[in-house]
């Protein structure tokens, strides 16, 4: 067929138009042929009866190009075609009736005006929807021989079908059969493709040669997702899915929706459940402020925000080209909504400032470095960033009359073994203890402590694709770390719910499941990818997993609790904690103490210090390590050494404690 109809494909469309023409003309003399044996009751000689051909041919062919009839592209005709067609014929029929009725030619029966149009309409018809089935047929057959690759769609229902019709025309996929866990459809037939038993694809997959299978089951639970995506990883099989459907509600299914599956898809917990209700109370037509608006969980904050409509959302951000990039990202639905302001939070003139000239209602503290090695490596700067930084913007909030502080914090702030959490535990004591003295402003101090973000600058996702798209290695410090991980929107919604429901002094924590193992994090990319593991067990594999060793300051485990009483919330995924804190009238001092140590370069007295005001830190490196890290010097040591300097970091930890 294909070596048939390529010389007519190729011609010019003139050509290709005076062909349509003549099968029309064709198609007409004929539908007058068989009018005349339904009248007459016996086939007629057409050269006796040329008036009612000439008459039909004269009309009938200016009134189809009058309606565009020869302007349509057969293969794309459609229903759109048939329809035109209908209106054309039904026009000419008019005409080729009144005229037949007016005149009363000799030989040509009334009622042929009647039976001839409606047989051509049928013709016509008829032949513009073979054109499309022979013409879409041969470049399908043809795209499919330049590689359309084979896929299956998971999910029989109104989306798997509404997929599969999307996909007809698909130049990428071809689709080859559904599959189904309704036992009623297995080995039944929707179309021309057949419903297969999720139990038997393995022999499928292999006699189908596919590859790739679409997730069209966008109301199933998270769970039964998981479990249907584990199961097809299990045959080397790469996964795309559709969005909810929320997402689909506004349009039918298009192939453009489809997209790979994502590590989101894999939590193992459901998503936090959206509740709005009470948030555009607090915030529209409020003056917000946004502190280290750039980053992942600020910038995503602004998002949020700026969409419940904000008479100004304050940008606060130190980088000038993540204050840029948000700001430029906003400005088309926010516009003189957006203030961007370049400050750092440590600044304390800079921001008495802020405050002052905006009287921000809600203040949002994002602001802190949070990638542990850098914090390692550059202590004082964490401190001041996320200590120091906190303690200033907490008084000024205070000190303006700012109705709500809301501080995202950290699990790395619960039982600390680097100086990133550590400095975000004492962040969170600030705001405990100004929670305590804060009768006399009226502002409301709370924080919200959750797990890892996937897709942030500091997650390990966005690390294990790039290793993945390198050929690998992916690079692992431990084969047993773990960690809690939610998305971004979530963390980001969570916020918002404390600023909602924080009464003062709360720290607020989500119930995020059970926590992700890394190694499995690792391994569940690379088959996502359509990659295999290589280890011992299959050497031929495509990317290994390397471990390399923690980090300095790395902890095994995360959590997200010091003590073990978590109190409930009205809001079904959030707890709160009660976690010890020093009087302000104390800490005020000994923050003085730390601001005094920065300043004059004291890593040793900061250190101290730090130990001192979080009585859970403990130093994954002892002092000496900490100067030696300050110097670069820990480059090439072993890593027993570390071992034995934490062990006597203990120790000398208790021995300050005595002093």
């Amino acid at each position: 067929m294909p070596s048939l109809f390529a010389p007519l494909l190729a011609l010019p469309r003139p050509a290709k138009r005076a062909i349509a023409m003549g099968v029309d003309a064709s198609l007409c003399v004929l539908a007058v042929w068989i009018a005349y044996f339904l009248r007459l009751g016996q086939w007629v000689t057409l050269n006796d009866h040329f008036v009612a051909i000439a008459l039909a041919l004269g009309l009938a062919l200016p009134t189809f190009a009058a309606f565009g009839l020869y302007r349509i592209v057969f293969r794309h005709a459609g229903s759109d075609g048939v329809i035109s067609c209908a209106i054309a014929c039904a026009v000419y029929g008019l005409a080729y009736s009144a005229l037949i009725t007016a005149y009363g030619f000799d030989d040509v029966p009334r009622t042929l005006g009647i039976i001839q149009p409606i047989l051509l309409f049928l013709m016509v018809a008829a032949s513009r929807g073979l054109g499309e089935r022979i013409f879409n047929h041969r470049r399908i057959e043809a795209e499919s021989d330049r590689g359309r690759a084979p896929v299956l769609i998971y999910g029989a229902g109104v989306t798997g079908r509404q997929l599969a019709q999307a996909l007809a025309t698909s130049r990428e996929m071809k689709v080859v059969g559904f599959v189904d866990d309704d036992r009623s459809l297995h080995n039944s037939r929707i179309g021309s493709l057949r419903v297969y038993d999720p139990a038997l694809l393995g022999p499928c997959v292999e006699r189908l040669a596919v590859r790739e299978v679409l997730l069209a089951i966008p109301s199933t639970s998270r769970s039964r997702r998981r479990e249907i995506i584990d199961k097809l990883k299990t045959l080397g099989l790469e996964v795309r899915t559709l969005p909810g459907l929320t997402d689909l509600a506004h349009g039918t299914v298009e192939a453009s929706d489809l997209r790979k599956v994502t590590i989101e898809d894999l939590l193992q917990r459901d998503p936090v459940p959206y509740e709005s209700h009470a948030l555009p109370e607090l915030i529209t037509d409020r003056v917000i402020l946004v502190t280290g608006a750039g980053g992942s969980i600020g910038s995503e904050l602004c998002r949020q925000i700026a969409a419940m409509k904000p008479r100004k959302l304050l940008l606060v951000e130190k980088g000038e080209y993540a204050l840029y990039a948000i700001h430029h990202e906003l400005y088309p639905a926010s516009g003189e909504c957006l203030v961007p302001l370049l400050a750092s939070v440590a600044d304390e003139l800079r921001m008495d400032a802020i405050l002052a000239t905006w009287k921000p209602h809600m203040v949002f503290h994002a602001a802190a470095y949070k990638h542990v090695p850098l914090v390692e490596h550059n202590p004082l700067e964490g401190l001041r960033n996320n200590v120091i930084g906190t303690a200033v913007m907490a008084k000024l909030a205070a000190r303006h009359q700012v109705r709500d502080f809301v501080l995202v914090s950290t699990d790395k702030a619960v039982r600390p073994t680097n100086v990133m959490g550590a400095s975000k535990r004492l962040s969170e004591m600030v705001l405990q203890a100004m929670a305590e003295v804060s009768t006399t402003s009226k502002t409301c101090f709370s924080m919200v402590r959750f797990g890892n973000v996937l897709g942030s600058s500091g997650s390990v996702v966005p690390l294990f694709t790039q290793q993945i798209k390198q050929g690998g290695p992916i690079t692992i410090t431990h084969p047993e770390i773990t960690r809690y991980f939610m998305t971004i929107p979530e963390a980001v919604h969570l916020v918002l719910q404390a600023g909602a429901m924080a009464e003062g002094g709360e720290v607020f924590v989500l119930d995020m499941g059970e926590p992700v193992r890394i190694y499995e994090l690792a391994r569940n990319m690379i088959q996502l990818s359509g990659l295999t593991v290589r280890d011992e067990v299959n050497p031929d594999g495509d990317i290994e997993i390397k471990v390399i060793g923690l980090r300095a300051g790395e902890k095994l485990y995360e959590e997200l609790l010091i003590g073990n009483d978590p109190k409930p919330t009205p809001h079904p995924r959030i707890m709160k904690a009660a976690e010890p804190y020093l009087a302000w009238s104390d800490l005020e001092q000994q923050l003085d103490a730390m601001s005094d140590r920065i300043e004059t370069g004291d890593v040793l007295g900061a250190r101290q210090l730090l130990g001192r005001l979080v009585p859970e830190y403990v130093p994954s490196v002892g002092l000496m390590d900490w100067v030696m890290l300050e110097r670069g010097a820990l480059e090439n040591r072993d890593p027993a050494e570390l071992d034995v300097s934490r062990a006597l970091n203990v120790t000398e930890r208790k021995i300050v404690a005595v002093k």
